[in-house]
């Protein structure tokens, strides 16, 4: 069936299959449904669940606010879909149109979206990770095996990595009232998403509310007892901390694996695909019968001089997932871009953090409003003289004037004197985020480009 000519045959009695039965795979089946899809719709999902909110499993979950089995997302309409649940794929074969099953089934398409999104990334020694008391947290699972153990009478926690996952998990123990750890390998907490200014912001909040904070140092290994159980962590400073749990916070992985050999431009930084969600194929031509969204899609941006953005955002996976789905039953004409704008938040030890833009991508930033010093501030980023991004902590009701400065590539630094009754003018200083090929945790949105190593990916984007 061809793209434009046969798109009237496709919305009737087409074959759309959707890989990934996530919150980007829910919105987009909904989509095809409202936009008059009446062929036979397949959602594949690996857990046994229909899709469920994330969000809350590292939040309110945590605290015990929300039952992890609660999470289900809201459905704003039928799909009548077949379910494929508690299955992978396992490989795409693209001349036959079709994807096999990890149990050996396979699934014939007209149309395929991929949404499988990302997993959290393992500890590094399988046998030390097998320990009881070592944790990820990525699923509702997940979630429901930490808050179990976190109220089962423990003392102590050790979280690897201050990222956002791993800071939220250091708050909710803090809440529970147990001792915490957290280890970071950068200079601060969220300073691969925030730069180094606002990681030290993060830093005294943290120490603030009383986590043992190491930065500039990693865990080495992980000690078990006789019976298996978690009781050590050796860091690479030399120090020997006594823990009951250790919370594995190291960012996440792209589920693209299944994917290999197929000669789709998929590998660990995300799957390739063009502002309308249609996938590259490894020479860097568009595949008309393949679409991506969500975690797991890379795609270039006009706002961010075309840098491939993946995104792991919640609103940026359903509106991705729409136009995709939008695009998919679409003749050419009529297809539509995916410009998002990036946008994020957490919450962590009374603090309501949110961004908008990409922030990594800001050399300098200035604090337009607030004080870096009360916690309580919205500071914007600049990149060649223009507004790229903004932070806020406590100040959300900003946020929405800052994505219009963004989108409109307003000057910076800004010019906002009036702006929270200061008369000074804005300094901007150096946003010190580390070098990008140093290890630490992982940003939320993170700027894909070519990798040497992908040799097998021909596209590569004009910044590398």
């Amino acid at each position: 069936m061809s793209a434009d000519t046969d798109v009237e045959v496709l919305r009737r009695q087409g074959r759309i299959v959707v890989v990934g039965a996530s919150l980007a795979g829910l919105r987009a089946a909904e989509t095809l449904r409202e936009k008059g899809f009446t062929g036979s719709l397949t959602m594949i999902g690996d857990e046994l669940y229909e899709p469920y909110d994330r969000p809350p499993l590292s939040k309110q979950a945590l605290l015990g606010r929300a039952r992890p089995e609660d999470t289900a997302l809201p459905r704003r309409r039928d799909i009548d879909a077949e379910w494929r649940l508690g299955v992978a794929a396992a490989d795409l074969d693209r001349d036959a149109k079709q994807v096999r099953l990890v149990n050996g089934d396979t699934v014939p398409y007209d149309r395929l979206l991929i949404t499988t999104g990302t997993r959290a990334r393992p500890w590094f020694h399988p046998e030390e990770a097998a320990l009881d008391g070592v944790f990820v947290l990525r699923t509702r699972d997940d979630s429901a095996r930490l808050y179990r153990k976190l109220t089962g009478g423990v003392r102590r926690v050790l979280v690897i990595g201050a990222g956002f996952t791993g800071s939220e998990v250091a708050s909710a123990c803090r809440e529970h009232g147990l001792e915490v750890t957290v280890a970071e390998r950068g200079p601060a907490p969220l300073v691969g998403a925030l730069g180094g200014v606002i990681g030290a912001v993060a830093d005294r909040l943290q120490r603030k509310h009383g986590v043992d904070l190491r930065c500039g140092v990693s865990v080495t290994a992980l000690e078990g007892g006789d019976v298996g159980r978690l009781r050590r962590a050796h860091l690479s400073d030399g120090s020997v901390i006594d823990v009951e749990v250790a919370v594995v916070s190291l960012g996440a992985m792209r589920n693209t694996e299944w994917l290999a050999g197929s000669g789709v431009a998929a590998g660990p930084r995300g799957i390739a695909c063009d502002a309308g969600c249609r996938v590259f194929d490894v020479n860097g031509i568009v595949t008309d019968d393949i679409y991506a969204a969500g975690d797991v899609a890379r795609s270039p941006h006009p706002l961010f001089d075309y840098q491939f953005l993946a995104l792991e955002h919640w609103g940026n996976a359903v509106e991705q997932a729409e136009i995709a789905a939008h695009n998919m039953i679409c003749a050419g004409p009529d297809r539509r871009p995916h410009l998002w704008l990036p946008m994020f938040w957490s919450s962590q030890f009374g603090v309501n953090i949110k961004s908008v833009g990409v922030p990594s991508l800001g050399g300098q930033l200035v604090v337009a409003q607030g004080t870096l010093a009360e916690e309580r501030f919205v500071a914007v980023y600049g990149y060649r003289g223009r507004v790229i991004a903004a932070v806020s902590f406590d100040g959300a009701k900003w946020l929405g004037f800052y994505e219009q400065q963004i989108a409109s590539g307003a000057p910076f630094p800004p010019e906002y004197r009036s702006v929270d009754r200061r008369s000074e003018t804005l300094q901007p200083i150096e946003s010190a985020f580390p070098d990008p090929h140093l290890p630490t945790h992982g940003p939320t949105i993170t700027l894909t480009g070519h990798s040497p190593s992908e040799r097998r990916v021909t596209f590569v984007p004009s910044h590398a």
